[in-house]
């Protein structure tokens, strides 16, 4: 129970509900929080004193004003309770759990009155603080707001089961455990607090006094509180109105409020709203439930990738070193060699320097001693030895040759290394993925005789070759845009045959597809042309529908089971081309405001079309008509409509216009410009207007020649 304590708490006060009352937009408040947050609007901007001050407009001017006036609520479009005005602009702040809330525009006057039934100030404004809608209220204050019995319920069990054990609820600093329960009294003693305050004498003493444990068990199964009407607070609720979704009292049908509406048994309603309520919360509950197998297999994902993840970093960094330790080992041999070459270098250079010196030993000594031998005076003598003498000079001369004096080593070593197609293999070292296995799956082939178009659907059809053994997992069939450009994933499974929806009208385009297995993808088939449909064929949509619609005519004929707007779409939509569709009024009283036009798939359905800003339309009665989108009304023109009038539609997406036409007359100018993106046909109608849609014809001659021109 603790994962719904959010849903049991004020937006307000971020407390649990106290005496908490139902918004008419479902959500709750404390009813002292919802006192808190009312905002008091200016008289001038009331109703009531807009209608007194006159201002010089006729009674014929103001059927128009009270139209417009009635659809002219918040963009909510909540408006079942008072009309929600707009926002008031008070600066908002924020409540203690970070709800927005509009803070009142002065303190309410002190009052020895309970919330509820102190008075609140005239034209008193309250903003739910989750979804922002504002209400006006009436009369009755903050007491024509139901309390809600059924929360007040769930907050006491809640708050029960909460309570490890119970405390005595007259301490007045730490409450102690109380030891006995007043059942009269409905108040937790504990043993000090119950002889002063409960003695056992005069009235008291007939006071049943239990264990508390015993006394949380009697006030969980005493009875509740029955309902009471808002209208009427000595009635209780005894039956419940079908159109109004609210129970209602004996009083409110003998007043005839509800005289119209279907209404049944509150305890016929009650079971068949549990059982509705019990068979949701089935589906529901099997959401959780996969949603809780889901986060286990998520939860065991992630310990399978922080294992893999842990295995593959090892065999990574396994790699690597594999890798260095070759690299470190190449280096060595290197290296080895380099060192070799230095010692051949410096044996070549030393042995020369030997060999150079002890020649050069020798030269000098015969050069000192021929010196002497010339310094002798004795010419005989030296006649003796000259001769010799030169001849050693010549000869030592001679060894002294060419080469002799050059090195026979350089100093640069002849060796060089190439490591860059080294250095592009290891920046080009990546992961390669799963190696193949096995082939990938032959080209499929589209089998021509079963692919078509129809209105803006293409559906295509595949197979695999006769003689493929190659099993394919999955096929991936893609388009282009309808314009030759590029092409995009339409549909990835393991079926032969897709119908593609939602495609441009009158639109050429291109098909292909490619099968695919765990070891990769095959080649693209040849390339089919498509071509779709010129004009649309379409009906209305029973799907998306508001569920007050009636259907009829092979889903060509609507009319509606409430008084009040209801919206129905048709079932094409369109964001390419020129397109033109007519409605013929079957049924119509000269009072409702049937409304025509296009409308986003989110429009919303329970107010007239044009109310957001999701549709664009024309609404029209028995005089004149007028465009409106998102609550915007403009171009009021004269010229209404009768049973068996033709309404025409004309969106131009190609000019990006929307324009109308009553009896093939066009209504008024160009209805909206700027108009792209998906449009759906839309009309929203009441149970006094019955239509019948027609589709598949060609642009009127007229709009076209003029297109020509333009």
């Amino acid at each position: 129970m603790e994962e719904m304590e959010e849903e049991l708490k004020c937006p307000v006060c971020g407390s649990f509900y106290r005496e908490p009352i139902i918004l008419p937009c479902s959500h709750n408040l404390c009813q002292a929080c919802a006192r808190n947050i009312l905002v008091q609007t200016p008289e001038s901007e009331s109703p009531q004193s807009r209608r007194a001050s006159g201002s010089g407009v006729s009674d014929y001017d103001y059927l128009d004003l009270d139209k417009m006036s009635l659809y002219s609520e918040a963009d909510s479009g909540y408006g079942s309770y008072g009309g929600f005005a707009s926002a008031p602009t008070t600066p908002c702040q924020k409540s203690p759990n970070g709800v927005r809330v509009f803070p009142p525009a002065m303190p309410p006057p002190a009052t020895h009155l309970s919330p509820a039934l102190a008075p609140v100030p005239r034209n008193s404004c309250i903003t739910c603080p989750q979804c922002h809608r504002s209400l006006i209220l009436d009369d009755r204050g903050l007491r024509g707001f139901p309390k809600n019995r059924v929360l007040e319920g769930v907050i006491d069990r809640y708050q029960q089961s909460k309570a490890a054990a119970l405390k005595c609820q007259l301490c007045e600093k730490a409450p102690k455990e109380a030891t006995v329960m007043c059942e009269q009294c409905d108040v937790f003693y504990c043993d000090p607090c119950r002889l002063r305050c409960h003695p056992p004498r005069g009235p008291l003493a007939k006071h049943r006094l239990v264990p508390p444990a015993q006394g949380r068990v009697s006030r969980r199964l005493s009875p509740r509180k029955v309902s009471t009407c808002t209208d009427h607070e000595l009635e209780n609720h005894s039956m419940y109105c079908v159109q109004c979704k609210m129970p209602v009292c004996y009083q409110c049908l003998e007043e005839g409020k509800h005289s119209s509406h279907e209404v049944k048994a509150l305890g016929a309603m009650w079971k068949l709203h549990k059982s509705q309520l019990s068979q949701a919360l089935n589906g529901l509950s099997d959401r959780a439930k996969e949603a809780k197998e889901f986060l286990v297999q998520l939860r065991n994902m992630v310990q399978q990738i922080q294992e893999n993840s842990v295995e593959f970093e090892a065999c990574l960094v396994a790699q690597c070193d594999a890798l260095i330790d070759a690299l470190n080992r190449r280096k060595a041999q290197l290296l080895a060699r380099v060192n070799k070459e230095h010692e051949h270098k410096l044996k070549v250079v030393r042995d020369q320097i030997s060999h150079c010196t002890v020649k050069l030993r020798q030269t000098t000594g015969l050069m000192e001693y021929c010196l002497e031998v010339i310094k002798e005076n004795d010419p005989s003598g030296f006649l003796q030895i000259s001769d010799a003498l030169i001849r050693r000079v010549h000869l030592t001369e001679d060894q002294w040759g060419k080469g002799t004096l050059t090195p026979r080593m350089t100093t640069d070593f002849d060796l060089s290394l190439d490591n860059s197609p080294l250095l592009q293999s290891i920046h080009q070292l990546d992961f390669v993925q799963v190696k193949a296995s096995s082939p990938v799956p032959a080209t499929p082939i589209l089998q021509l005789e079963e692919c078509c178009t129809h209105n803006n659907s293409a559906t295509l059809s595949w197979k695999q070759p006769p003689l493929s053994t190659v099993p394919a997992e999955g096929y991936i069939l893609e388009l282009d845009d309808g314009s030759g450009g590029q092409f995009r994933e339409v549909y990835v499974g393991k079926e032969t045959m897709c119908t593609v929806d939602g495609l441009h009208f009158n639109s050429t385009y291109n098909a292909r597809v490619k099968a695919f297995n765990k070891t990769g993808v095959s080649p693209y088939s040849k390339t089919l042309v498509l071509q779709t449909s010129e004009v649309a064929w379409f009906a209305f949509d029973p799907g998306s529908a508001h569920s007050d619609i009636i259907f009829s005519n092979d889903n060509l004929t609507v009319t509606c089971s409430s008084y009040d707007d209801r919206v129905v779409l048709g079932k094409t939509g369109f964001s390419k081309g020129v397109h033109y569709w007519e409605l013929t009024i079957d049924r119509y009283d000269n009072h409702p405001d049937p409304a025509f036009g296009v409308a986003r798939m989110d429009v919303m359905k329970d107010v007239m079309l044009g109310k957001d800003d999701k549709a664009w339309a024309m609404y029209v009665d028995n005089n004149r008509s007028w465009f409106m989108h998102n609550n915007s009304h403009t171009n009021r023109t004269e010229g209404g409509i009768t049973k068996g009038a033709t309404i025409g539609v004309l969106l131009d997406l190609n000019r990006k216009t929307l324009t109308f036409f009553i009896n093939d007359e066009q209504q008024g100018p160009i209805a909206f410009e700027n108009v792209e993106g998906l449009f759906f046909p839309a009309v929203s109608l009441n149970r006094n207007v019955q239509v019948t849609l027609h589709t598949g014809l060609p642009v009127p001659d007229f709009y076209s020649s003029r297109a020509s021109i333009a």
